[in-house]
């Protein structure tokens, strides 16, 4: 059994099957990638996993307890927390601010924007978020505005967020998006090295080949809303169905 496991799970929006009987079991404290055309079903199912979407049919399981039905911030409060594509930050907060509010929203539920200053005051929860922006080699801008960072560093501030909640499964939605290659490289090598260090389970949607080869110890395709193929990096690379329904037959 998996930290993560996906049976069944079907989504219909009018008369468009979005997901089709989707099957997942992600393997605890593995890199498990899930790839696929534009169109296949990826942010779709991605939405189930977080609450943002219920399927029509089907069960979403995590550490053993159902996920379905359950609002983000009770999901978020499970343990699951979530990189998206676009970084969300609160640009007029500092760096340090960001990292120290989710802290909140994890303990108490729902973020509350007017109450944030009560946790500033807590230094056990300072020095964790400070932990943290060392380990992203962020700490020398923990007094800037988040509205100033670069992209790139907006979405290793995204992931400090995420962090510092001590998750048990971070799911990544295309996090190298709009990143020059030396910052894709060092973005593959900072959550390898995250995964290593604090036993965390990652789920990551992305279109790079390059990232996905590089970083995804298990592989799942979507095409159409249906799961047309699931192995290590090496056989999907090989496999004739994933070619056709990814690039139109070209080569990965």
């Amino acid at each position: 059994m998996g930290i993560l496991e996906v049976s069944g799970v079907n989504k219909r929006f009018g008369g468009l099957q979005a997901l089709g009987d989707v099957n997942l079991d992600i393997v605890e404290n593995t890199i498990h990638a899930i790839i696929g055309p534009n169109g296949a079903g990826k942010s779709t199912l991605l939405n189930c996993l977080i609450g943002k979407l219920d399927p029509d049919t089907g069960s979403v399981m995590f550490d053993g307890k159902p996920v379905l039905g359950l609002a983000p911030h009770q999901i978020n409060q499970m343990g699951i927390s979530r990189v998206f594509q676009t970084p969300e930050i609160f640009a007029e907060l500092t760096v340090l601010e960001n990292v120290v509010i989710p802290c909140f929203a994890k303990r108490d539920g729902p973020f509350r924007m007017h109450a944030y200053e009560s946790v500033f005051h807590e230094n056990e929860l300072m020095d964790k978020a400070e932990s943290i922006l060392r380990d992203l080699n962020m700490h020398m801008k923990k007094e800037m505005h988040a509205g100033a960072l670069s992209r790139g560093d907006k979405r290793r501030l995204e992931m400090a967020m995420c962090l510092v909640q001590e998750p048990k499964l971070l799911l990544l939605d295309e996090p190298t998006a709009g990143m020059a290659r030396a910052d894709t490289n060092n973005t593959i090598d900072l959550l390898k090295e995250i995964k290593e260090k604090r036993d965390i389970t990652m789920v990551v949607i992305e279109h790079d080949m390059h990232v996905v080869f590089s970083l995804a110890e298990k592989i799942s395709v979507l095409a159409q809303g249906s799961i047309i193929a699931e192995g290590l990096p090496q056989d999907i690379k090989g496999n004739p169905k994933v070619q056709e329904a990814y690039l139109g037959g070209a080569q990965l």
